[in-house]
This record gives C-alpha cells, structure tokens and sequence, in this order.
C-alpha cells in the first residue's frame, strides 16, 4: 500500500526508522512535554479529552488499552471514569512512561494503570483482549497508520470500541491561514524557546499537516476492519474524535 505523507515525515534526518526516531525524538522532549502541551494548546487539549470520554458513556469496559499514552493523561483520565477497569498504556518512549507514572502516583491510580514500554504496531497482546481502545494525538507518529490500525482491532473483543482523538486543520479558509502561520512559524519558535527542541517541535506542525483526516481516517479505520465509524470535530476542526467498533 502507498506510504501515506504522514507517515514519510520524521523528527530527524539520517538511517533510521520513524519509529526509532519518534522514540528518541520523545525520550528528549519528555521533560518538557506536560509544559509545552498546555502552551501550545492554551489548554484546551484537556477540554478535548473531557468531552472525547463523555462519548463513551454507554460502555462499561474491563480491560482498555491507552496505546501511544505518552506522560498518560488520557490514561489516568480513563481510570478516573471507569474505577473498575485494568488499563494498559503502551508508548515506545521509556521517558515518557516515566513521566507518566509519576504522575499517575500523583494522581493515585498507579494501582490501576500498568505501563509498558512497547511498538504499536507490534503489540505485545493476545486477540481479542480489551473492550476499549483509545490513542490520544499518536496516530501521526506511525510509521505505519493502516498497520496500527489494524493491530489495535486485533486486540479488541468483537464488538469492542476505539477512540482516536487526533489533532487537524481547521476548514474554513481564514482559520486555516492563521493556523497554518502557528504550526509553520510560532510552535518551532515556541520549541526552541521553552524547550531547548527545535527539531522536535519543527517535526510536530508538519505532522499535523499530513495527518489523515475526516473521510481519508474513517477509511482507513474500514479498511482494518472496524464499522461504526464517525467523527466529530472539537474547536473549528482543531481536533477530531473518532469512534468505530470492532468487527
């Protein structure tokens, strides 16, 4: 299948896969990243993920999976609305899992979420194990979006869910003029500012404007099996949240 232009774009120049490079890429900004997520966003990612996980009121789930989890709030916003569930949140950087699990304690739910170090195209997980699976702004970081998706249906129970929230690009046309100057001028500037990171932060905007989005995502999520699938848009098109169920 042709690579989608996402998936060509990485943090670095040089040999080594996407995926090798987003590792390295967050293993250096995790330090920063909690910071920089709520000055990019002027926080407003929070409200994203509030009103992502007051889509699923109508599932109860006992196993969910939180895959690309990052310092983990989706995760530990997962287990504050189902107390009951095991979670399971991968992410390929070690440092980011750090940072997520101190946060987690912080949080008191390190009780409840287990993080694990791992690829998501390659998941360490039998078939058919969680009911819910969410990612939360990493599917543009695959080096493979149709392989991911399909490896996140393989470990969903028939019937089970997945939630992607995804940032995109706004379609009216003077919304997107202005945000295209902020991804393209203002968040490497911002990166190199606070974070000492401008390669990484000049890796993030162009991957936003690659991302698959609207009709070419819920294909995609169709194409690995998944039916059911929908999405609303958050903030003008900013972010978009995307649902589909498990065949």
């Amino acid at each position: 299948m042709k690579k989608i232009n996402v998936e060509k774009i990485t943090p670095y120049t040089g040999g080594e896969s996407k995926s090798a490079q987003i590792e390295r890429a967050f293993d250096q900004i995790a330090p920063h990243y909690d910071f920089m997520n709520r000055l990019l966003s002027v926080g407003i990612d929070i409200s994203w993920r509030r009103r992502a996980l007051n889509s699923l009121a109508a599932i109860n789930p006992g196993q969910i999976l939180d895959v690309a989890t990052g310092t983990g709030d989706l995760a530990i916003s997962l287990a504050a609305k189902f107390p009951d569930a095991a979670i399971t949140a991968l992410d390929l950087s070690q440092k980011m899992l750090q940072a997520a699990q101190v946060k987690a304690r912080r949080k008191g739910v390190a009780g409840q979420v287990e993080f694990l170090q791992g690829d998501a195209l390659t998941m360490p997980f039998p078939d058919a194990t969680f009911e819910l699976a969410t990612i939360g702004f990493g599917l543009r970081n695959f080096e493979d979006i149709d392989a991911g998706c399909c490896e996140m249906h393989r470990v969903l129970k028939p019937g089970g869910t997945l939630l992607v929230l995804e940032l995109s690009r706004p379609q009216a046309k003077i919304l997107s003029r202005g945000y295209n100057f902020y991804l393209s001028r203002v968040i490497p500037l911002l990166g190199r500012t606070f974070a000492g990171c401008e390669a990484e932060y000049t890796y993030l905007p162009a991957s936003i404007k690659e991302v698959p989005q609207g009709e070419a995502m819920l294909a995609i999520l169709s194409r690995a099996g998944f039916s059911n699938c929908r999405v609303k848009r958050y903030a003008c098109g900013l972010c978009s949240c995307y649902t589909a169920t498990a065949g």
